[in-house]
C-alpha cells in the first residue's frame, strides 16, 4: 500500500459520512380485532398443509425419485 492510499480512501468516505440518514416513522395500532383461537388454528393448519406436507412428502418419498429408471 502506498502512502496515498489513505488519503484516497478518506476521500471517497468522505462525502458519504456528511449525508443525512431518513429514518422511517412507523407507528403502529392496536390491532381492530382481536386473533380468536380459530383464526390461529385455521392459519396455522393451513400453513402446515401448504408449506410442510409437501416438503415432507418429498423427503419421505426421496429414494424413489433417486432410481433410475
Amino acid at each position: 500500500m502506498s502512502a496515498l492510499t489513505p488519503l484516497l480512501l478518506r476521500g471517497l468516505t468522505g462525502p458519504a459520512r456528511r449525508l443525512p440518514v431518513q429514518r422511517a416513522q412507523v407507528h403502529s395500532k392496536p390491532p381492530q380485532e382481536q386473533l380468536g383461537t380459530m383464526d390461529v388454528t385455521v392459519g396455522l393448519t393451513s400453513c402446515f398443509l401448504c408449506f410442510l406436507l409437501p416438503a415432507g412428502w418429498i423427503l419421505s418419498h426421496l429414494d424413489d425419485y433417486k432410481k433410475r429408471e
